[in-house]
């Protein structure tokens, strides 16, 4: 088979970064490093940033005090009362740069930065090209306290198109819907988003005053906020872990089949994905997939292969209900226990994240029953129940997710 063609938005996004970087760094080799002392604080600040970058919630690269520093650096206007000599050019070679030195133990360790940087350098760009001119002709001399509410609207406007540059990224890479993706950037930006907007501006206003010394004093409460983060990154990490864990239950009791809970969790997510679906409802529908079997538990005798789709529907609430009462012991969110509580409810009266578990444990049992190859005739099934067993929207959002052939989900046999 042919490798994919890569999407045309994911081939703009990297050659317009790939464009602005080379003529920059081809105008500052052949104009010559202006003020060299401000640029080597400023990357080597960058370059802390990235190499303390990590993988925050929802799998989000974040590194906050490498952006604020780099749009710090393309506010600058002034350095200790001096006006600043570096140009737009100067100020993308150098967090190019520095992004690079950053980035390399992340690529040493396979990790993917193609995207991360060409966000930094277009998002970095476009706050350089908005002042720096403007700066330099004196336009913005007098101006005081407007000053800085223009320094934070231009931030403002930089954040909003990273947000739109990682949705659209994150959509030509796995198709999922862009407006979800979309909103969903733009809730993350509420959080570190807007500390990195408060930083950079205040930032760039105190260099301009006391020099570079406002640069580690601003600095420091940033990478103590990032420390913090990757800590709650790792808690929720360990906390999914144990979750996960708890759903294995079944399996090591010999009620499901080995990585029945993993597939439907994954499987789950991409449809809750597809249907436009929230983070904070993508991992309540994850957790509850997890944990749908876990009321076989309760039972005498297990279900034959643990396949409780075509169990009379009184047996099918009664192991519901059953796996909600244990959920609600875990301490696990309540929403999940509710969720696997409704499984076996009408689909008109069922939560969005019951009608996708139960339709996609129905479709996963079914391709288990039909062996190799089953998939098509288990999705058949699935829509000639739609009159009253699964909700036709979720049968069909796991069709369109299937036929993508972008996340294989594997089937037991």
């Amino acid at each position: 088979m042919s490798a994919p063609r890569p999407s045309p938005v994911l081939t703009l996004v990297h050659g317009c970064a790939a464009v602005l970087a080379a003529g920059c760094l081809v105008a500052g080799v052949s104009g010559g490093l202006v003020e060299r002392g401000t640029a080597a604080a400023f990357g080597v600040l960058i370059a802390l940033g990235e190499l303390t970058r990590w993988t925050g919630a929802e799998g989000r690269e974040a590194a906050p005090l490498g952006a604020a520093v780099a749009l710090s650096y393309a506010l600058l206007g002034e350095t200790g009362g001096r006006p600043s000599e570096h140009g737009v050019a100067q100020v993308v070679a150098v967090v190019l740069a520095a992004s690079l030195l950053g980035s390399v133990p992340h690529i040493a360790r396979g990790r993917p930065v193609l995207d991360h940087l060409a966000r930094r350098v277009l998002t970095v760009g476009f706050a350089a090209v908005c002042f720096q001119p403007l700066f330099n002709q004196g336009t913005f001399r007098g101006w005081g306290t407007p000053y800085a509410l223009l320094l934070l609207a231009i931030l403002a406007l930089t954040t909003l198109c990273d947000a739109l540059l990682a949705a659209a990224l994150a959509h030509s890479r796995t198709r999922w819907p862009f407006g979800p993706l979309l909103r969903d950037e733009l809730r993350a930006t509420l959080g570190i988003g807007s500390a990195v907007c408060a930083t950079g501006a205040v930032m760039a206003l105190a260099v301009a005053v006391v020099g570079l010394w406002a640069l580690p004093v601003f600095s420091l409460p940033l990478l103590l906020t990032q420390m913090s983060f990757r800590r709650y990154a790792a808690v929720r990490t360990t906390y999914r872990q144990t979750i996960a864990s708890l759903a294995r239950a079944t399996e090591i009791a010999g009620y499901t089949p080995t990585g029945h809970a993993r597939r439907v969790a994954a499987l789950s997510r991409e449809v809750g994905r597809d249907l436009g679906l929230s983070e904070a409802e993508l991992t309540v529908l994850e957790y509850a997939a997890l944990m749908h079997d876990i009321g076989q538990l309760s039972l005498v005798d297990p279900v034959p292969a643990g396949a409780t789709a075509g169990l009379p529907v009184e047996e099918q609430r009664r192991i519901a209900l059953l796996g909600g009462a244990v959920v609600r012991q875990t301490g696990v969110n309540p929403q999940v226990a509710m969720v696997v509580e409704r499984l076996a409810d009408p689909p008109e009266e069922q939560p969005v994240a019951a009608r996708i578990v139960r339709a996609v444990n129905a479709y996963e049992e079914k391709a288990h029953d039909a062996g190799p190859g089953g998939s098509l005739e288990a999705l058949e099934e699935l829509r000639l129940g739609t009159a009253g067993e699964y909700a036709p929207e979720v049968v069909g959002s796991l069709a369109r997710v299937l036929s993508r052939d972008r996340l294989t989900v594997p089937v037991a046999g």
